[in-house]
């Protein structure tokens, strides 16, 4: 029996009317005429605010429980473990498998462990090993569940609205960053840790939701290899192809060098200004609206020429303001450090997560993504988990001076070379 051809984005998008929508607006949200990809942005925005309302929570909880900068890395980079290892399988797996169902069960998963460590917190007997375990669980279904989704979203818009896609998964990313710390902020406050946990719970619903009200088609592939097989061939594909290559390199630089100062703003708020959860929150706050603004930028700007230029430019931007923001002793003044950081870095990041969703054939799509997601998710927890140790024997502005200086340096690097991300 023959299978059917495979669909293409523009055949899994169902568009709205656009009559009576101003220019300015359908520019900006092109992406959004397509019901699926609406309806999935939607579910998304609603988890990820929970998934923050988290994240402001448990490092919190970490920092309490330990008083341990390194804790704090070590938690981030248990979070991240899997990615690294199961990753490249859970992008062979995204290849083969209906995407759709298993970014469900990743859900589920992470439902399941958000409302294990409510109750642990609720009936205070929760221990630091629990919160590293769940991390490392949470992780796991993370690891299957990114893939997955990565190579889903370009199925839903017509293939032109791919960059605004990506653009507007970052503004709801960053303005769930707003909203979440703030909302982390409130509960802590009037009801304790332990609520933030149980919302994020009651948040993956709402993707569960929206996933099984997807119409995106599951098309079985036509030939079928090995597992082992199949990942080797994704690994040869990205090594042949050396604007592949820089870019997940660029990636891996941003996130090792310049992402882990999030994971030590609670020691910034704590231990350098002498402030608490709710200075902390704001920290994460300003750092999110910076993101949402640079997010709506590139919507706007949707593919142009000289985006990897544009995006190396700004990746040394941003490396500066790791600096700026280590020996920055006004709490107001580092609240504008983090606008602009989070500006430059979600720029940054949304160009390079566009061009290599753009590179990338369909068949190859989950298999790139997940090598390049290794490189991006994985960056962070291991330089979060260097930084954490370093952070203990020479200082958190130390660190971070030495971090952002690296970065620059690597910017610069790539900026001179004549192929690679400036040629795209």
């Amino acid at each position: 029996m023959s299978l059917p051809p495979p669909a293409s984005p523009a055949d899994c998008a169902t568009p709205l009317p656009t009559q009576g929508i101003p220019g300015a607006l359908r520019r900006l949200g092109a992406a959004l005429l397509s019901r699926d990809f609406r309806i999935l942005w939607l579910g998304a925005f609603t988890s990820t605010i929970g998934t923050w309302m988290q994240k402001i929570a448990q490092s919190w909880l970490v920092l309490s429980l330990t008083g341990s900068a390194w804790y704090l890395g070590l938690d981030s980079f248990l979070g991240e473990l899997p990615i690294l290892l199961f990753t490249l399988v859970g992008g062979v797996i995204a290849d083969r498998h209906n995407r759709r169902l298993l970014l469900i069960s990743s859900q589920v998963v992470q439902l399941s462990s958000a409302t294990l460590l409510a109750l642990l917190v609720w009936f205070d007997v929760v221990r630091i090993w629990h919160v590293l375990l769940l991390s490392c669980l949470t992780g796991f279904a993370q690891a299957f569940g990114g893939p997955a989704y990565q190579s889903l979203v370009p199925s839903l818009v017509p293939k032109k609205d791919l960059p605004n896609a990506i653009a507007l998964n970052s503004i709801q990313f960053n303005l769930s960053r707003v909203i979440g710390p703030a909302l982390a902020g409130i509960a802590v406050a009037s009801v304790g840790l332990a609520a933030c946990f149980g919302m994020n719970a009651l948040s993956f619903l709402a993707v569960i939701a929206a996933l099984i009200a997807l119409h995106v088609p599951h098309v079985r592939p036509v030939n079928s290899m090995p597992m082992l097989a199949e990942m080797k061939g994704g690994l040869r594909y990205v090594r042949d192809d050396r604007t592949l290559v820089s870019l997940i390199i660029v990636a891996s630089a941003s996130t090792f060098l310049g992402l882990p100062m999030q994971t030590f703003l609670p020691v910034l708020a704590q231990q350098v200004f002498g402030q608490g959860v709710d200075t902390y929150s704001r920290m994460m706050s300003f750092s999110g609206a910076g993101a949402v603004t640079g997010a709506l930028a590139v919507a706007w700007l949707g593919r142009f020429h000289g985006m990897g230029k544009v995006l190396l430019g700004l990746q040394a931007t941003f490396s500066l303001l790791v600096i700026a923001v280590a020996w920055s002793r006004s709490v107001h003044l580092t609240y504008l450090l983090l606008f602009a950081a989070g500006l430059s870095t979600i720029i940054t990041s949304s160009l390079v997560t566009s061009l290599v969703q753009l590179v990338a054939p369909d068949a190859m799509r989950g298999r790139v993504m997940s090598i390049y997601m290794v490189a991006f998710r994985g960056g962070m927890p291991l330089g979060s988990l260097v930084s954490g140790a370093l952070i203990s024997r020479i200082g958190l502005p130390v660190v971070l001076t030495l971090n952002g200086s690296l970065l620059c340096l690597a910017a610069l690097y790539f900026l001179t070379r004549r192929e690679g991300v400036v040629r795209v």
